[in-house]
């Protein structure tokens, strides 16, 4: 039996059903739960070590169903004594103000990428002791990361020397067309 058929087998004892796909397992838990369910893994199943929290916005995921939730946080954990690795996957179940638990407690690790998760996608994570933009400016607005943030901003700063300060105006760069374009050569990849 392979490592990833015993953690399967581990977790379904457990009252977990997790999916794999490309040879590794995904468990989806409702944020009523997530807290909770993260305490358990760690305390009774041996996933000791967080190694990355982030967030995600499916708003133009292609297998996302149109009315699922649109963010979620994506936590990855590692079990050293088992030598094998999960991804915890939470939903939020509000897009207009996504907010999951915090698991501060749970991993200290979780604190810099809750902060970082906060600031590019707006996700709360309630309880958190600290949640504050870690990249951004403290005046910036929006989050950089959700998809329907315009490429450049709504935003720019720069240095004023008449006042001797930073200032912030609208973007005055015009939106353009990045695609590139490939000219080529009359029948170029056919044969002659």
């Amino acid at each position: 039996m392979t490592r990833l058929e015993t953690l399967r087998e581990r977790l379904a004892q457990s009252g977990f059903s997790p999916k794999e796909d490309r040879g590794e397992l995904t468990l989806v838990v409702p944020a009523a739960q997530y807290r909770d369910t993260c305490l358990e893994l760690r305390d009774q199943l041996g996933f000791e070590q967080l190694i990355d929290l982030c967030g995600v916005d499916y708003s133009a995921y292609g297998d996302r169903p149109p009315e699922g939730p649109r963010y979620a946080a994506v936590v990855h954990l590692l079990s050293v004594k088992h030598n094998v690795r999960l991804r915890v996957r939470c939903f939020c179940p509000d897009d207009g103000f996504p907010e999951v638990p915090s698991l501060v407690e749970v991993w200290p690790a979780a604190n810099w990428y809750e902060r970082e998760a906060f600031d590019l996608y707006g996700i709360i994570f309630e309880g958190h002791p600290d949640l504050r933009r870690i990249l951004t400016d403290y005046g910036f607005v929006g989050h950089p990361f959700r998809k329907d943030f315009p490429l450049s901003g709504y935003v720019e700063m720069r240095y004023d020397p008449e006042q001797k300060r930073v200032v912030y105006q609208p973007v005055t760069i015009d939106p353009r067309e990045v695609t590139p374009r490939i000219v080529r050569e009359p029948n170029y990849a056919h044969e002659k």
